[in-house]
């Protein structure tokens, strides 16, 4: 972290995955625009995320594994080129059916970006650095999604909704420069043979079948239940297939560990209710109490704030202290601010009533968001880096497209109710009051599934990962990683 190439290294990461993060929800305050250009309904707006979200959890696995097997750069690269293109036809599209399929194609790159830069970070950083490293990424990286909406705000109201895709090609370009000259190669040198191709299907299917079946939930049974029992199939075809492979994508033991498996579980309920949030807050102020679209963006500034000031230290702290009481009281303090979010109602001030909830609701995620990152990939050994990174990004990807999907049935919103002041402020408040509650059962999970260990493992052996760097150049280092016991 005190170095130069630290310093690159941890920019490179936190601008590829801030440009996905940004892409998912600088969206989100565009959709009442794009609805009105390409007259597109609730469920038409819905798969403008979804179809995003599906994709990128779908591949996800495979993603990390490709780092994992032919470097984390290397992928990394092809994901940001391919994410840049896929933003490009987005800004162009005319209807909303190619909006729709050029974001499933958006996704397919998301899904090679996102897990290499946090297993850049965890293989190339020492021992005592990757914690605070992590919460810088986690606290730059939530902000860039958090000064989405403001972003996106200011590009609708001052250009066009077709703006807030085109952003992405200079970012996409300077992180794919940079990342070549500044990024060391790096992937896990036990894996040899041929690419568990089975396993990538199987594991792709079962993803992409399970949130299919969550998102036609709300459009049609029939067509939820055949999708969720093929992804149940693929899913147990899976299982079955990792257990009898000599190189499995997915290698099954790091699930040994109650730490890893619990922190999993605990971003999959937590990141349920943020994708809660993050859909309606924006679409709620607008529609409800007026507010324009930079307005709305802007009114989640101190999330903000409290992200950029507050992760790294966050992470510094569940490193001191471990992770079980951050991760407690994080999503206690999360669900506090969704309980004042569903006290707003129209008519409200933004200081007396909007201001206290986005600020306590961002001191929550500032001290949950870094320290379940460090859990979980702490908890697995360092040569399954980017497949540990992809299992977490494949749960809380998956938890979002849950709850945009699911959201707004249980409350009561379709249609055309994202022009409908009175429904769309009851719906929201609604989901809401759901949120809150699974977020204060994420607590539950925290207290009872986390231990205290702090966030570091043994520093491993020389050779534990295969390094290439272009500036530093060899020597390479090659051997099995010395492996951390579960807790």
């Amino acid at each position: 972290m005190s170095t130069p190439a630290g310093r690159w290294v941890l920019t490179v990461a936190v601008l590829g995955s801030g440009v996905a993060f940004l892409e998912a929800t600088v969206v989100n305050v565009a959709l009442p625009a794009i609805g009105r250009d390409l007259n597109a309904e609730v469920s038409g707006l819905q798969w403008v995320l979804n179809g995003y979200l599906l994709s990128l959890a779908g591949l996800i696995l495979l993603g990390g594994s490709l780092g994992d097997r032919y470097g984390r750069r290397r992928v990394f690269i092809v994901g940001m080129v391919w994410f840049s293109i896929a933003s490009t036809i987005c800004a162009f599209a005319p209807t909303i059916e190619l909006l729709i399929a050029a974001r499933i194609f958006q996704g397919i790159g998301g899904a090679l970006l996102t897990p290499g830069s946090l297993a850049i970070i965890e293989s190339v950083f020492a021992r005592a650095d990757r914690a605070r490293a992590i919460g810088a990424w986690s606290g730059l990286v939530g902000v860039s999604g958090a000064i989405g909406p403001l972003l996106g705000g200011y590009l609708v109201d001052a250009v066009s909704w077709r703006a807030v895709f085109l952003i992405t090609l200079p970012l996409g370009l300077v992180v794919s420069l940079a990342a070549s000259r500044y990024v060391p190669e790096t992937r896990d040198p036990t894996v040899e043979g041929r690419l568990d191709v089975l396993g990538s299907v199987l594991a792709t299917v079962a993803l992409a079948g399970g949130t299919l079946a969550i998102v036609q939930v709300g459009e049609s049974l029939t067509q939820a239940a055949i999708a969720g029992l093929i992804g149940l199939l693929a899913g147990v075809a899976f299982v079955l297939a990792e257990l009898r492979a000599e190189q499995p994508m997915l290698p099954l033991e790091i699930f040994a560990s109650r730490q890893f498996s619990g922190a999993n579980v605990l971003t999959f309920i937590v990141y349920a209710a943020l994708g809660g949030v993050f859909f309606l807050l924006v679409a709620f102020l607008q529609v409800s109490l007026g507010y324009s679209a930079i307005a709305a963006g802007a009114a989640a500034l101190p999330t903000t704030v409290a992200m950029l000031l507050l992760s790294s230290r966050a992470g510094a702290l569940a490193q001191r202290i471990g992770p079980r009481l951050p991760l407690t009281f994080g999503p206690l303090l999360i669900a506090a601010g969704m309980g004042l979010m569903a006290l707003i109602s129209p008519g409200d001030t933004y200081v007396g009533s909007i201001l206290p909830a986005v600020t306590v609701f961002g001191l929550g995620l500032a001290l949950t968001v870094a320290p379940i990152t460090a859990t979980v990939l702490a908890a697995a050994e360092e040569r399954h880096s980017g497949i540990a990174s992809g299992v977490n990004n494949a749960v809380a990807r998956t938890a979002q497209l849950a709850a945009i999907a699911a959201l707004p049935v249980l409350v009561g919103l379709g249609g055309s109710d994202f022009e409908n002041s009175q429904a769309m402020a009851e719906g929201f408040q609604a989901a809401m009051w759901i949120a809150a509650a699974l977020c204060g059962a994420g607590a539950v999970v925290g207290w009872l599934t986390i231990s205290n260990d702090v966030l570091e493992r043994d520093e491993p052996q020389p050779g534990s990962t295969d390094y290439h760097c272009p500036v530093t150049g060899p020597p390479l280092r090659h051997g099995p990683a010395e492996a951390r016991s579960g807790h």
